[in-house]
This record gives C-alpha cells, structure tokens and sequence, in this order.
C-alpha cells in the first residue's frame, strides 16, 4: 500500500516518540508498503528549523534526503495539479502544509500516515 507520511509522523519516526502510534509504527516499518514525504513536508520542517520552532530537527532540516533514502521512503514533488487542488480546497483548514498533503493524498488516491484528525473534513484515508 502506498501513504503519505505527515510531518509530525515523519518527525515521530526519526525521533523515536512514542507519541506515533503502534499501528503507524507497524505500517512505516512494512517493507511491502510505499512510504512517500512530500516537498511540502521539507518545506515545513526547513521553516520551523529557520524560526526556531523545531530546534530538535535541525540536522533532519540539513540531511532529509539521507534520512529519507536510509529509512526507504520516497519522494513526492508538489506538481501544478496539486498546488491547484491546495488552493481550491474548500474549508476552513488554513495550513497551507496541510492544504498540500491534502491535494497530494486526493490526487493520487492515497491516505496519510497522520494523528491530525483536520484531515478526516477533507475525506482522506488516515493510517493512525
């Protein structure tokens, strides 16, 4: 199966918090399953690194790509048909981040690995 890992999930795992979920622990570590992290994720873990909201994940904002190919995760770039989607999403959810994975997730038919139930308005699978 394939998903879309949210950025808390993603942090989770590198960081071994026990705030992930056992199910989502269990889905991440499926070799079977495709894992992907969108550029939206990069871009908002760069951004809290830079005004100092993630102190903890400074080194994550300087090697995601290492960490992501060493954990077996994949890449998803955010395509004009996604930004389009983010942008014409209706709804009060203002997380331009969230808006992303959401269109990500709707246009390739796929659910997110996430604890964050703004998704559920939305009518995307979660994997929690």
């Amino acid at each position: 199966m394939r998903a879309l890992l949210d950025t808390h999930g993603l942090l989770w795992w590198f960081l071994n918090d026990p705030q992930l979920s056992g199910r989502a622990r269990k889905f991440l570590s499926d070799p079977g399953n495709v894992v992907l992290v969108s550029a939206a994720t990069a871009w908002e873990i760069a951004t809290k690194v830079r005004i100092g909201k993630l102190p903890s994940a400074t080194q994550l904002a300087f090697d995601l790509p290492e960490y992501l190919e060493q954990a077996g995760f994949g890449l998803l770039a955010i395509s004009v048909e996604h930004g389009l989607r983010a942008g014409l999403l209706t709804g009060s959810h203002r997380d331009p981040f969230d808006r992303v994975l959401v269109a990500q997730a709707q246009t390739e038919s796929m659910p997110i690995v996430s604890s964050d139930g703004a998704f559920d308005a939305f009518g995307v699978m979660r994997i929690w």
